[in-house]
């Protein structure tokens, strides 16, 4: 099977091609130049005292934006605050299960195609239950590093690199690592602003 690089950037015309089909799927594409434009945006696109609840993302953490929900130096309600407040594991569990209605639900993708369909993949699925449906907004933060020409090989994308690369990071930080559990293919969203997906034209995340 030939090697591919996984973290190579698009060319102009494919990232624009890309866009379009975004735009058409009602995925609602904004591309930014850089980590930095990408948390701006991000600070000024979710209102005050909204409810935010994250997946687990590499790409939120290399911007900045996982670390501001910690620091608490914002305007709105941090569902992971609350859900680490219950000690009571059980409790907590439910309260993960709730977060997924979250007002804003933000995260990353593992493949977007080149006509605009979205591939994110959970080993549980938390991060996909908001995606979904049960968000109010979705907003997909991304690397254009994850433009892949279609299905197949974004596919290929998830197996090859993204579970490697992931299940790498998690026994890194001592976890037992990860697999793929769930994997999801978008093909349109009926709501038509519900999901925004900011494109980094940057190497970012897995």
């Amino acid at each position: 099977m030939d090697s591919i690089n996984w973290d190579r950037l698009p060319e102009d015309a494919i990232l624009a091609k890309t866009v379009e089909g975004l735009k058409e799927r009602n995925f609602n594409p904004i591309v930014v130049d850089d980590g930095e434009a990408a948390l701006e945006m991000l600070k000024n696109t979710i209102p005050a005292g909204k409810e935010v609840m994250t997946g687990s993302s590499t790409t939120l953490e290399e911007i900045g934006f996982t670390a501001l929900l910690i620091s608490g130096q914002h305007t709105w309600r941090n569902w992971k605050d609350i859900i680490l407040a219950e000690l009571d594991k059980s409790k907590q569990a439910v309260l993960r299960r709730k977060s997924v209605t979250a007002e804003y639900f933000l995260g990353s993708v593992q493949a977007i195609t080149e006509t605009g369909r979205v591939i994110s993949v959970d080993a549980t699925g938390s991060r996909n239950g908001g995606y979904v449906f049960a968000a109010e907004h979705v907003i997909w933060v991304t690397g254009t590093n994850k433009i892949v020409r279609d299905l197949n090989m974004g596919l290929r994308r998830i197996h090859e690199h993204c579970v490697p690369m992931e299940d790498e990071r998690m026994k890194k930080r001592g976890s037992k690592g990860t697999s793929v559990g769930k994997i999801v293919i978008y093909e349109q969203e009926v709501v038509p602003d519900r999901i925004k997906t900011i494109l980094i034209k940057q190497n970012l995340g897995f």
